[in-house]
């Protein structure tokens, strides 16, 4: 017996997205125009914007401008191109260089303090003009794991596996004298951690 190809595979409920699941009526028509682009060049660069066009919000995650700055550091001639929102940064004030970001959204400040340098923000339909293969640019995106949920993913520690992921936040509504203190916390209490 083999694997039934034509059915899917064996992999269940792990298909990629094939459209976008909001109804913002933009970003359906940049889906539209990627998609095209995606279909008549050979360029991976319109492959890969459209399928992040097509995740949710939590796998767009926000770039902010001293991040951006950072990455883009010695490539300041070329676009930088963020599938998600660009976030202001009030630490990079005085060094902002003159840069050109196309991004889905830019908060006001982050399209204040570009302007402000020098710079301009596109959009994606404006990129698609300048560049429909993308080159020149340079592909971004922001940390997705930098979401406070994120501090409590992993694995606990328990009797058996004392120190698995020790770093891992526990789900306390406080952290006091009387939350989650004896048992894994006290040598007298099961363990300690």
């Amino acid at each position: 017996m083999g694997i039934d190809l034509v059915a899917g595979g064996r992999r269940v409920g792990h298909k990629a997205r094939s459209a976008p699941k909001g109804d913002n009526l933009y970003q359906k028509l940049l889906c539209q125009l990627y998609g095209f682009l995606s279909r008549r060049t050979d360029s991976g660069f319109a492959k890969i914007v459209l399928k992040r066009m097509y995740q949710s919000k939590m796998n767009r995650a926000p770039l902010s401008l001293s991040r951006l700055v950072r990455y883009m550091n010695g490539k300041t001639d070329k676009i930088a191109v963020i599938v998600g929102t660009v976030t202001g940064d009030a630490r990079v004030v005085q060094d902002l260089p003159k840069l050109t970001v196309c991004a889905l959204k830019f908060t006001a400040s982050a399209r204040a303090q570009i302007v402000k340098a020098g710079g301009e923000c596109i959009t994606f339909d404006q990129l698609a003009l300048r560049a429909p293969t993308g080159s020149n640019t340079v592909l971004l995106r922001g940390p997705r794991t930098a979401r406070e949920a994120n501090r409590h993913f992993g694995h606990r520690s328990t009797v058996n596996s004392v120190n698995t992921h020790c770093g891992v936040k526990p789900y306390v509504r406080s952290k006091g004298r009387k939350f989650e203190k004896a048992r894994g916390r006290r040598r007298s209490n099961g363990f300690k951690v």
